[in-house]
């Protein structure tokens, strides 16, 4: 299958599918539409094909159109896609944001386009490394069944893996993904800083950190989370809790707050393997 492709927004995520599309030959991308002509030209440049555009005004026809861009733009640049002229009953519009659901191209929609949302499950901080390891990659999927039928066998040449999501859930959908992926980088960074506090120097306290986040993860995907818990909540030790929360308290209020509010979530945690502290 090869269809024609225009993206819009090509940052991280749109250029890495962008890539990953044309290195499968899935698609012809058409045009690369970013806000300026340098990162336009950046993005094709990454992706191996594709005409550089700073505007959709200056954009030509295509078979589907993914909207790359940031959650709170989408609903205006589909306005200005269906001023283009290019959106007709045959186009498939969709979108990669985890917290809204299709209904944000409604004016596509309006015109007779299938619309649908795909929302990749990763970080793509190093998008390089992202293409390198998109094999087995979830994705979240919402909208109408006959642009899911178009985007489905395409994403998964890719190596995706499709998983619906109910419209109206998106927003706890998109909330799950923050915890598992953006709140554990804010977590890390203080255990950072912590270990900093401690006498331990940056790059060693970083080490300490990561090391034991990746065993923890590693255990999780095995066990389960309630088996996996470890440490002072989970054999009993209320001492040693309760000693942390104080010298948190004296050297950073705020890391303290947030010890307090994460030990309450273990505690619970800990109540369904059986301990209690």
């Amino acid at each position: 299958m090869n269809q024609t492709l225009t993206i819009v927004g090509a940052g991280r995520v749109g250029k890495t599918l962008g890539y990953l599309f044309h290195r499968q030959l899935l698609m012809t991308i058409v045009d690369v539409v970013n806000s300026s002509p340098a990162s336009a030209r950046a993005a094709v440049e990454f992706i191996g094909c594709g005409r550089p555009c700073d505007s959709i005004a200056t954009i030509a026809p295509a078979a589907l159109f993914l909207l790359a861009v940031p959650d709170d733009k989408i609903a205006a640049c589909c306005e200005q896609l269906v001023r283009s002229g290019h959106v007709t009953e045959e186009t498939v519009v969709f979108h990669c944001s985890g917290a809204l659901g299709s209904e944000v191209l409604n004016s596509a929609a309006a015109l007779g386009a299938r619309v649908a949302s795909i929302h990749p499950a990763r970080s793509f901080a190093d998008p390089a490394q992202v293409a390198a390891s998109f094999a087995g990659t979830l994705c979240g999927t919402e909208g109408m069944p006959d642009a899911l039928t178009i985007l489905t066998p395409l994403f998964h040449a890719i190596g995706a893996r499709l998983i619906p999501v109910q419209t109206e859930a998106k927003t706890l959908y998109h909330a799950a993904a923050v915890f598992a992926s953006n709140y554990i980088v804010s977590l890390l960074a203080v255990a950072q800083q912590t270990y900093a506090a401690a006498g331990i120097a940056p790059a060693d306290a970083l080490k300490f950190a990561t090391s034991l986040a990746h065993e923890a993860v590693d255990n999780v995907a095995r066990l389960g989370p309630a088996a996996a818990l470890t440490g002072p909540i989970a054999r009993g030790d209320s001492v040693t809790v309760a000693r942390h929360q104080e010298a948190l308290a004296a050297w950073n209020s705020d890391a303290g707050a947030l010890y307090g509010a994460l030990a309450d979530a273990t505690r619970r945690l800990a109540v369904l393997r059986g301990h209690r502290a």
